[in-house]
């Protein structure tokens, strides 16, 4: 959705985010603690939405200090991890802290960015991976790094803000099968990126 966008004015100057960013930063702790999700030992999904995704450019922007140019290169490499008002949208991280051990479940969970679901009540909602680069290299090893979209119905959001219904997500790739329930307050959070 286009007012949902972020514009170059949306972006804190430099000398204005140094006295705001330790507010900022306490306030998005607080609300990125609710959107995170780990699913089994090693997968963590981030819900990113517009106020995630504008931090993570005043971050960027005053840690690199690239000024202007820097704001509009920031704005479209983010501009995809914007729900549209119908969608949820997570960064996907492998965390694994032995670079070896990392690297040798990597290789094993190729295509795992395709394997995703939001299950809500009897209703499953499969995950797309971005198609901005192929995440999984031609041998089968994944990035640790994923982008996923969830796309959902009118009745898809309903039933998901509906406190009553349990809601589950689920990796289920065959070297990787987990899933967990969504806790009320994640639930909650998440759907405040629903519009309407």
């Amino acid at each position: 959705m286009e007012q949902n966008q972020i514009k170059p004015e949306d972006i804190y100057d430099r000398n204005e985010y140094i006295n705001k960013r330790p507010q900022l930063r306490k306030e998005i702790v607080s609300r990125k603690r609710k959107r995170r999700i780990d699913v089994g030992p090693y997968v963590t999904l981030y819900f990113e939405n517009r106020d995630t995704i504008v931090h993570q450019i005043n971050e960027m922007v005053f840690i690199e200090n690239g000024g202007q140019e820097q704001i509009k290169d920031e704005i479209l490499a983010y501009k995809s991890l914007i729900p549209n008002g119908n969608e949820l949208i997570a960064t996907v991280m492998v965390e694994i802290d032995s670079p070896l051990k990392r690297s040798e479940v990597l290789s094993k969970m190729g295509g795992f960015e395709e394997t995703f679901i939001i299950k809500i009540g009897d209703t499953k909602i499969n995950g797309k991976a971005e198609l901005d680069v192929d995440r999984t290299t031609a041998e089968g090893k994944a990035s640790s790094v994923q982008f996923v979209h969830f796309h959902f119905k009118k009745e898809d959001i309903e039933k998901f803000r509906d406190s009553h219904t349990k809601v589950e997500l689920s990796i289920n790739h065959q070297a990787y099968s987990h899933s967990t329930l969504l806790q009320d307050e994640t639930k909650n959070e998440l759907s405040l990126d629903f519009i309407g």
